[in-house]
């Protein structure tokens, strides 16, 4: 079985852009190579062509290309022919694609096509009660209709993607994202920075940073030492237009805590865990997400986490035990949560191991690689008799 991954990001030196999709695909890859089986990854709108083989995984760079009229739709051919013409040549059995932008939506495989639900347009402007374009919400459902099955990170994400999508009568299996949890290890989780709260994600409004200003002001009421450190990539503003989220929130904190934020920007993924070590908790107080591998990272770290408790985060974490689960805008109670953790180092080391057990027991890539290839199987050959 030759599996293939259509996405515009993954994890590689030559790829200018990867963050949670590219991650979550390079962890299902190398477990699928693990187990025999051929792996092709198509990488669209890249700087320049170049084929990498890597891993026992073959990369396939695609260059984007400029269009004078209907962009949108010679692109998405562009992509087609390239990615035709290896299925052809290297006998690909099934590819993936992602749901985002509808990206599939004029292509036309001879092969299963699976779309897996990282979160699209449509379903982030439905969790973030905002207006969507039409053309955006087109694409993704011609794409939707061209389809042979889903694959959702959440049942939460399946349920509502079903829903806007109106899918019926084709199958959405629940898999979710998986960790190389050897590269996740913790061996001294009594060791940390006291009073550092780590942040890790975009600075964009969906993920709920505009909430950290007010949550760590009551914050430091409570313990005045806390420390808070933001990573991620800075984004415009949808909903003023402004060009830098980061710049909104420097005018949200109150200039006494400010001093007391430091923001990294976007830093090698390498480096990403030593600040999740040294922090004290980690918190995600995000709006629209489909499952949040940052938080599993986290939690398979020994963290305590304060997460966004709407939908999806109820199948990471059990509240209270391996985590706790509280809406962004209640800021009161998001802030006591946090300050639990940082006046209590017996709490942060149970909620830790809880955390950990947990990603053990549901979100190992060694297990869940096995229920992707079931899947793959399935609509690879959906009449073989199951044994």
């Amino acid at each position: 079985m030759h599996i293939a991954f259509l996405t515009p990001e993954f994890p590689h030196e030559k790829i200018s852009h990867a963050a949670g999709i590219g991650t979550s695909i390079k962890n299902l890859t190398d477990a699928l190579v693990r187990k025999g089986m051929n792996v092709s990854v198509f990488v669209y709108g890249q700087k320049f062509q170049e084929i990498i083989v890597e891993n026992g995984i073959t990369i396939h760079l695609i260059k984007n290309k400029k269009y004078r009229f209907f962009g949108w739709f010679f692109h998405r051919k562009h992509i087609q022919y390239y990615c035709n013409s290896i299925i052809q040549k290297e006998k690909i059995s099934l590819i993936e694609a992602p749901d985002w932008t509808g990206i599939t939506a004029f292509m036309n495989f001879k092969i299963p096509l699976v779309i897996r639900f990282h979160g699209s347009d449509t379903y982030f402007c439905h969790l973030e009660n905002r207006s969507q374009k039409f053309k955006n919400y087109w694409f993704e459902k011609l794409a939707i209709n061209k389809a042979k099955a889903f694959i959702a990170p959440t049942a939460f994400a399946g349920n509502v993607s079903k829903n806007l999508f109106k899918i019926k009568n084709k199958e959405i299996q629940t898999i979710h994202y998986g960790l190389e949890l050897e590269n996740f290890t913790n061996n001294t989780p009594d060791v940390f920075d006291k009073g550092v709260i780590l942040y890790m994600g975009t600075i964009i409004r969906k993920k709920g940073v505009l909430e950290l200003p007010y949550i760590f002001n009551k914050i430091r009421k409570e313990y005045p030492e806390a420390k808070l450190i933001l990573i991620g990539s800075d984004a415009p503003d949808i909903k003023t237009g402004i060009g830098s989220t980061w710049q909104l929130m420097q005018n949200l904190f109150q200039k006494e805590d400010l001093e007391n934020v430091k923001y990294l920007g976007k830093i090698p993924y390498t480096e990403v865990q030593n600040y999740i070590k040294n922090a004290n908790v980690c918190v995600f107080p995000t709006f629209a997400e489909t499952l949040g591998m940052v938080t599993i990272e986290s939690m398979a770290m020994q963290k305590g986490v304060v997460n966004s408790n709407i939908g999806w985060s109820q199948e990471l974490i059990i509240d209270g035990q391996s985590g706790f689960l509280v809406h962004p805008t209640n800021h009161d109670l998001y802030a006591e949560k946090i300050v639990a953790f940082l006046k209590n180092n017996s709490l942060s080391k149970q909620v830790g191991k809880d955390a950990r057990a947990r990603v053990e027991s549901k979100f190992d890539i060694n297990n869940l690689v096995n229920d992707n290839i079931a899947f793959f199987e399935k609509i690879i050959n959906p009449h073989k008799k199951a044994i």
